[in-house]
């Protein structure tokens, strides 16, 4: 099998960092603006502080995390049997379960609270 030139080899290891910094500076720019945009809402006193949702926010991210996590723990068990690349399925799967268990605890909290 022939290697590849060294342009090639070059240009597939930058495309991951260029790919890697321009995510950085995209969250970066984001979360500056958004910072600014509430400073100067505040100054002029037009803020309103929006709450965060935790139930919503432990469901949503419970149920991908969950079903991400089985399809990965399904792939690898059918590609490479019980072996450590099985980790990268069960470890979202085992965070999803978590959320979704902390999510029906704290249903079953508000509503004998509600009582």
């Amino acid at each position: 099998m022939p290697t590849p030139s060294t342009a090639a080899q070059v240009i597939v290891t930058i495309i991951p960092i260029v790919g890697i910094v321009m995510g950085c500076l995209v969250i970066f720019f984001y979360l500056l603006w958004s910072y600014k945009l509430k400073i100067h809402m505040i100054d002029k006193g037009i803020y309103i502080r929006v709450p965060f949702d935790m139930d919503t926010f432990s469901l949503l991210l419970g149920l991908v995390l969950f079903i991400l996590g089985l399809a990965l723990t399904v792939f690898f068990l059918i590609k490479d049997g019980f072996s450590y690349g099985l980790l990268s399925g069960l470890i979202p799967v085992s965070i999803g379960v978590s959320l979704l268990i902390f999510f029906i605890v704290r249903l079953k909290i508000k509503s004998e609270n509600a009582r």
